[in-house]
């Protein structure tokens, strides 16, 4: 077994991550051999406390399927997944439960995220409810009512329905959730693609002040070279599966290597003008 990854230095850290898929099937297709789509293919990269890591990258290029391997939504063909000073894939039971809790997400999809049928203060206390099922009721309601406070929401949230919110506070909503438990790590998957402009601004900036209030560690998976600038520390350039370029944002936004680097920057002109 390899020497386990030093906890001060990296809390997370992923060595050669792959993911692949069997192709759709097609409808009296006579080709039985046709190859796996390869989704994530040997993906290495380390996570500092404290930091935000961006992932970005066009669409179909991995993003997503990379965020929720680390997160174990989903399997990794192969690879290892370090978290905390521990291989999460050789854990099970409660040692791998007990760390999951300290991992969450945010999804993109403010509307599909959110079980339509349960009111906003079960949703937010639902990780309680898995986590720490001996917590009486009342102060899994008073923890959700604070947290819906704290991400912005008044506290006649908790009784009422993801329906009667806008987007900016349905992932306000997903936020309090994924913070209830008081993670270490937050994955945010497009977190403010589905917003409009004015209102994905303000969801960064409560997330910017969150980080730095509870002490989390961000990876935030983006297609927007303009929000990436705004919110990250380095950042991971991804193509096909593959990271082409990984660096200092600032570096690589604006000094940058790899050739595709420089064509998603040439399709943002106000980053390729500094």
């Amino acid at each position: 077994m390899r020497e386990e990854p030093t906890a001060k230095e990296n809390l997370l850290e992923a060595r050669e991550l792959r993911k692949s898929y069997a192709p759709a099937a097609r409808m009296f297709s006579g080709d039985r051999q046709r190859p796996r789509l390869t989704a994530v293919d040997g993906v290495s990269f380390s996570v500092s406390s404290g930091e935000t890591f961006a992932i970005v990258g066009e669409s179909g290029c991995g993003k997503t399927t990379l965020a929720r391997m680390l997160l174990l939504l989903i399997e990794p063909d192969s690879g290892e997944i370090w978290f905390d000073g521990r291989e999460l894939r050789a854990l099970g039971g409660e040692r791998l439960r007990s760390l999951r809790r300290q991992m969450q997400m945010i999804f993109q999809d403010p509307f599909a995220s959110l079980n339509p049928r349960m009111r906003v203060g079960a949703i937010v206390a639902e990780p309680l409810a898995i986590h720490e099922p001996k917590l009486p009721g009342r102060e899994r309601r008073d923890r959700a009512a604070a947290m819906l406070k704290r991400v912005g929401l008044p506290e006649d949230a908790l009784g009422r329905y993801p329906h009667e919110f806008s987007g900016g506070q349905r992932q306000r909503i997903g936020i309090a959730r994924a913070l209830i438990l008081r993670p270490k790590l937050i994955v945010a998957d497009e977190p403010v693609s589905a917003l409009d402009v004015s209102v994905g601004a303000q969801v960064l900036l409560l997330l910017q002040e969150l980080q730095c209030e509870f002490g989390l560690t961000y990876i935030f998976i983006s297609h927007s070279l303009p929000v990436v600038a705004q919110v990250a520390t380095r950042v991971a350039v991804m193509r096909a599966g593959q990271f082409v370029e990984v660096g200092a944002v600032e570096q690589v936004l604006h000094q940058p290597e790899h050739l595709y680097t420089r064509e998603l920057l040439a399709a943002v002109p106000e980053l390729a003008r500094v």
